[in-house]
């Protein structure tokens, strides 16, 4: 359960990187890059988790941290109906909008309350777990 917490929270992570090429809405871009950067904090924290980079405390509560302060922009960042052909993000964001932040207010409150618990690396297995659940609640409804 623990790899498979920590191998969905990076899948998501590492999808996002991917889709900003010929990105032509300015609002669309603006959500990518705040989706990227989300992405590259959680790259900190499961490449701790796996072993692959050193156990930080302070980088993993930093992200965390780094992600709840990005959570809280979701909601404005979204707020635009824009589109691209590039873009993940599904119609339906628009027509359950209450329904979609309260998804991103989740993700800031966990990964905020997370934040500054990090002591050793066997914290990041719970951690990562909590950040991917509040993740893929909203990548599966609202997220191609």
């Amino acid at each position: 359960m623990k790899k498979q917490a920590i191998t969905m929270a990076l899948l998501l992570a590492g999808t996002a990187v991917l889709a900003h090429g010929g990105v032509k809405d300015p609002d669309v871009m603006n959500r990518m890059m705040g989706m990227s950067e989300m992405a590259r904090q959680v790259q900190i924290l499961g490449a701790m988790a796996k072993g692959e980079t050193a156990f930080d405390a302070e980088a993993g509560n930093k992200a965390l941290a780094k992600l709840s302060e990005e959570a809280s922009y979701i909601p404005t960042l979204f707020e635009p109906e824009a589109t691209d052909p590039k873009s993940e993000a599904l119609p339906v964001i628009w027509e359950k909008y209450d329904r979609f932040t309260a998804h991103a207010q989740e993700l800031e409150r966990v990964t905020g309350a997370l934040a500054g618990t990090i002591e050793t690396r066997a914290d990041l297995a719970p951690a990562m777990r909590q950040v991917g659940q509040a993740c893929g609640a909203c990548h599966s409804s609202f997220r191609q």
